[in-house]
């Protein structure tokens, strides 16, 4: 009877011993093991978080998510995340937590990177939030991409390359025999350019070469000519030129200055021009206004002097004396 007793006090113990085991591990996997500090951050997609969610820090556990509240913004949906983590952890305030996956088929976890501030935040506060990045969701955006691309771009880019080449094909049946002909032409016309260019090449090359001959001969005769007595000539001839350029310029210098003392001059209104021109105008005017009657006068004077000569002429004794013309109104 005793002995059942041991027995049932030593399973009993066992039984106690390996709940408080299961309970302490459950604790330790979750994380909480005592007091904690409340966090939360903003999601737009939190695929596979939700309570119990492992919240890591560097990969180190320390804590867990506690619940996901939906929540509306600027018209669209975002997702605070609130979390606890062991009570008196830093988090420097600009570090960041990513819902990401550490494997392949490893357990969403909440994941926080560490800043380099060395300010903490404060429990209650925000975290950094950044979008989940892992695998599967960049195979499943490339294979979008890749998608997008095939049906906006690739089929376009074949159905066109299918159309030229169906197009060449329908003009080389059509003008192939032509095209082949062309192209033998093209290949004879070009045979006959090498041909001809063969022919030509050695007497330009020739022609070439006696050029540079006379070119080198120019350029002795030039060097002969370009000695020492004729570079002083040069050089003298070259020193007349300024000195006649100089002595042109100051003789332009007199002329202009002549031509303004002249202006000046005719300008000027007490000068003795202006008087000339003055007095010249008065008598041109009066010439004018009298040019009548000296015509008139030198009239009369030419037609006397006319007669005068007609008599003369008749009977050169008047000049000697004369009688008084008869007068043929008494006689009447």
């Amino acid at each position: 009877m005793r002995s059942s007793k041991i027995n049932y006090l030593v399973v009993g113990g066992f039984v106690v011993g390996m709940v408080v085991a299961l309970v302490v591990s459950i604790a330790l996997l979750t994380g909480r093991t005592g007091a904690t500090d409340n966090y939360h951050a903003y999601y737009a997609n939190v695929t596979g978080v939700k309570f119990g969610t492992q919240v890591v820090y560097e990969g180190y556990p320390i804590g867990q998510v506690e619940d996901v509240i939906p929540e509306e913004k600027d018209g669209r949906m975002q997702f605070r995340v609130n979390f606890g983590v062991v009570q008196g952890w830093r988090i420097p305030n600009d570090s960041i937590g990513e819902v990401a996956a550490p494997g392949l088929l490893a357990a969403v976890t909440l994941s926080i990177k560490a800043g380099k501030s060395k300010v903490a935040l404060k429990p209650g506060e925000q975290i950094i939030a950044k979008e989940r990045s892992d695998v599967f969701a960049v195979v499943s955006s490339m294979a979008g991409q890749l998608g997008d691309l095939t049906e906006n771009n690739l089929k376009p880019l074949l159905t066109n390359v299918d159309t030229a080449v169906q197009t060449i094909n329908r003009i080389i049946a059509r003008e192939g025999e032509s095209l082949f002909q062309d192209a033998r032409k093209v290949t004879g016309d070009l045979s006959a350019l090498v041909g001809l260019m063969t022919e030509r090449v050695p007497r330009i090359a020739d022609e070439i070469e006696e050029f540079a001959a006379k070119m080198n001969a120019t350029a002795d005769q030039f060097q002969k000519l370009l000695t020492p007595a004729n570079r002083e000539k040069m050089e003298d001839a070259i020193s007349n030129l300024d000195a006649a350029s100089a002595k042109v310029d100051a003789m332009l210098d007199s002329m202009n200055t002549m031509v303004e003392d002249i202006g000046k001059l005719v300008v000027n209104e007490d000068g003795d021009i202006k008087k000339t021109v003055s007095e010249t105008r008065y008598i041109v005017e009066s010439v004018s206004r009298h040019i009548d009657s000296i015509n008139q006068n030198m009239e009369g004077a030419a037609r006397n002097m006319y007669e005068f000569t007609r008599q003369i002429r008749q009977n050169p004794s008047l000049l000697l004396g004369s009688e008084p013309p008869e007068d043929k109104s008494k006689s009447q």
